[in-house]
């Protein structure tokens, strides 16, 4: 069977040209597209230019072994799945190679072709999902979704894009937003994304943990370290280790944690509270604050090396009052993990409901918006979640009137109209204008957006004084 345009392809990798010469060649009978190359630096050289579903190595070559190989391709996005071929009596290196390096699988030498078949045929299924998979995911990135982060504004969708850059390299990311913002669903988008993603996701709150227990979280302890230590207990640097840490709100740790975190992050060992030995790991760091680090640093709170370390790759998650068009899908994706839940059928959310949300300025962001939906459809049980539904601040809010056109965008006043009046008809008008985007519109209006906001808040007031 030749080869066609949408045949799978394989790449071979053996420092002996005859015996890579006969596996390209019999791929190419099964129907597979194959390349050859005589070790693991011509190997990564052709992978430049021939995207390969699957790889055929050995392990002796000279230049870069299949040992070295293994180890470059891992750092790549989306590497394809491995076979590793190996002489006789070398089983135990090979199992360990299968372990330790992510290879697909192993083949000891002389091989049956039936045995070469079968593995390459699932290694291909395999490395063609992956393909499918990160096709999808962009795909789905571009529509307003990546993992569990909705949004198609275009500050969400700048933040996609840092996203997929940033997840197939190793550098440290910083995550920088309010609370609420989904910067942990950042983290997690970025592990799923990554070549890391077979191994564990691990978050720990630098926040949440008092001062005793913040180091015995992260390095862990021995039997004994200290009082109440009535076991080992591995650190979340070793649970993470093959993976991803999230050191969530990093700002809040203490100054003499910080100095131990850095010694980890330099040198990439790790030593338990009690300990004597020291264990190396493999993890990629990712921290996240809702506080402004280099002004901890001016005040003495925060090590100046600890945050340039972190600070390799920072990315700020938009506040959900500076993507309000995110709003209504948001509300879809929430509504629909609500309801299995809770068991309700609530189909959507009003559109007065609705425009009550677009005004409101949500101190809480995302995590906010949920608690209210969750409140919301618990009353609602069924059908669309109107007004009436709606508690404290949301039900005083005045909602933001229909969106209007360019042509009808002009405010007309009739003799007699308040200047509080005049002010309050021209921000609506302005609002809709924007398609509620309300830094455009303190644009338009001269106007600071925590003015705006203000002036919204001062509305939604007295819409309900006696």
């Amino acid at each position: 069977m030749e080869p066609t345009e949408n045949s799978s392809r394989v790449l071979v990798v053996d420092d002996e040209e005859n015996q890579r010469t006969a596996l390209a060649t019999m791929l190419k009978t099964w129907g597979f597209a194959a390349e050859a190359a005589a070790d693991g630096i011509e190997a990564l050289e052709k992978l430049t230019q021939f995207t390969a579903h699957a790889v055929i190595t050995d392990l002796m070559m000279p230049r870069l072994d299949g040992f070295g190989f293994l180890e470059r391709l891992k750092s790549l996005p989306n590497p394809p799945p491995v076979i590793v071929l190996t002489a006789f009596g070398n089983i135990e290196t090979a199992v360990a190679t299968v372990h330790d390096l992510g290879a697909f699988w192993f083949l000891e030498k002389p091989f049956q072709p039936q045995a070469l078949r079968l593995l390459v045929d699932r290694a291909v299924a395999q490395g063609r999902l992956r393909e499918q998979t990160d096709s999808l995911t962009r795909q789905l990135s571009f529509q307003g979704v990546l993992g569990d982060l909705v949004g198609g504004s275009r500050a969400m969708q700048s933040v996609f894009s840092l996203l997929r850059q940033v997840a197939p390299s190793r550098a440290a990311v910083l995550l920088i937003g309010e609370s609420g913002t989904g910067k942990e669903l950042a983290a997690r988008a970025i592990h799923v994304l990554s070549n890391r993603r077979a191994g564990g996701f691990v978050a720990v709150n630098c926040a949440a943990l008092p001062e005793t227990l913040i180091e015995s979280e992260l390095f862990g302890h021995e039997k004994g370290s200290f009082t109440g230590a009535v076991e080992r207990r591995l650190g979340c640097f070793e649970l993470a280790n093959g993976g991803t840490l999230l050191l969530d709100e990093i700002g809040d740790m203490p100054m003499a944690t910080q100095a131990k975190l850095l010694r980890v992050l330099e040198d990439s060992r790790v030593r338990r509270l009690g300990g004597r030995d020291e264990m190396q790991v493999d993890v990629r760091v990712i921290a996240s604050t809702n506080k402004n680090l280099e002004e901890a640093i001016k005040k003495g709170a925060f090590r100046e090396d600890l945050f340039y370390r972190l600070h390799v790759f920072p990315i700020t998650l938009p506040p959900l009052r500076e993507r309000c068009e995110d709003i209504p899908a948001l509300c879809a994706a929430l509504l629909a993990d609500l309801n299995r839940k809770h068991g309700c059928r609530v189909t959507d959310v009003s559109q007065e409901a609705l425009g009550r949300f677009a005004a409101y300025p949500w101190p809480g962001n995302v995590r906010e918006l949920r608690n209210v939906l969750e409140r919301a459809l618990i009353l609602a049980g069924e059908g669309s979640i109107s007004k009436l539904h709606l508690g404290p601040p949301l039900a005083e809010t005045p909602a933001i009137p229909p969106e209007t056109s360019e042509a009808d965008s002009n405010v007309v006043l009739s003799v007699g109209t308040t200047v509080e009046q005049a002010e309050k008809a021209l921000i609506f008008r302005t609002l809709a204008y924007t398609k509620n985007n309300k830094t455009r519109a303190a644009e338009i209006l001269g106007v600071s957006v925590k003015t705006l906001f203000n002036k919204l808040r001062d509305y939604g007031a007295r819409e309900v004084e006696p």
